[in-house]
């Protein structure tokens, strides 16, 4: 865990680091290594704490997030889904609000910025709702699974979010614990991952590591199908996800999966999960955590 103290003397750091390195913003991916701030499971509402959840908390959670990011030299930042929550008798409309008022804070990052849906994000709002009430940069906009590219690098984002018949969550209308990627998306897929000469990274709510020690009930219900087209194409580096709030990493056939931890789990001033990720030239990967998140290396040949 990372205390305040140390917090600061690691944002600060960061900022004089890239005080000290204007070049990199202008090289090329020889030189300049490609840098995304991430976070995951906000929940944002202003009910009541239940349990380890303090749900108004995680909009100063992420001022603070957006603060280090917007210090830090970022390509772009992504949000991996659950960003909102819902009252304990759910309405439409307050819950539309909490979106609104926690979207408006994940805009202040002067970059762009992506959203990756989670099941909560459709507890009591359609994915429609969720899309008119957010934006994505560029081409991504307005869609719930897309791709793009940064400086060689390109990045899937995929959308879960579906009853095993392949009928969208809607409106709290699903099983959490069944998550489904459907063949229109398998297929999208499938042709994304055809193009082998550029690096890819994957970002998705629920867990595609089924094969791990992991509960089944946190992973896509069809990963062992998806899983092997990623294997297939040879360039996937990770999968980032979310979901399960405490984290968690495996590593299977050179690609990494890792788990972010929750940004709602925990009290202020003391809790929080962020992190900063860097991918240089060779495909490495670093984490820099704060708080909660700790750093973590993961290396393209082991």
């Amino acid at each position: 865990m990372m205390n305040r103290r140390l917090f600061l003397q690691k944002a600060c750091g960061g900022v004089l680091l890239l005080a000290a390195s204007p070049s990199l913003i202008s090289c090329d991916r020889q030189q300049h290594p490609v840098r995304f701030g991430i976070v995951t499971d906000l929940h944002y509402s202003r009910r009541e704490p239940y349990g380890t959840r303090y749900f108004p908390q995680t909009m100063d959670k992420l001022k603070e997030a957006i603060k280090v990011f917007n210090q830090s030299n970022l390509d772009f930042v992504i949000e991996l889904g659950d960003l909102k929550d819902q009252d304990n008798v759910p309405q439409r409309e307050q819950t539309i609000t909490y979106l609104d008022e926690i979207e408006k804070e994940f805009q202040t990052f002067q970059g762009p910025v992506y959203h990756v849906l989670g099941n909560h994000d459709m507890d009591s709002i359609s994915k429609d709702d969720f899309l008119q009430h957010t934006s994505n940069h560029g081409d991504a906009d307005k869609k719930t699974y897309y791709s793009f590219t940064f400086n060689g690098l390109k990045f899937i984002v995929l959308d879960a979010n579906h009853n095993l018949d392949g009928a969208p969550y809607d409106k709290g209308n699903f099983d959490w614990t069944k998550a489904f990627i459907p063949k229109e998306q398998v297929m999208w897929l499938q042709g994304e991952l055809k193009e082998k000469n550029k690096p890819i990274i994957i970002f998705i709510h629920q867990l595609l590591d089924r094969f791990s020690d992991i509960g089944k009930e946190l992973c896509v219900s069809n990963a062992d199908d998806i899983v092997p087209l990623l294997e297939e194409n040879g360039n996937v580096l990770a999968v980032f996800q979310g979901h399960h709030h405490a984290g968690h990493y495996s590593f299977r056939n050179n690609i990494h999966y890792w788990t972010m931890k929750g940004m709602i789990e925990g009290n202020l001033p003391d809790n929080n999960s962020f992190a900063v990720v860097e991918i240089d030239p060779q495909n490495n990967i670093h984490i820099d955590g704060f708080y909660n998140c700790e750093d973590k290396d993961l290396n393209r040949n082991l």
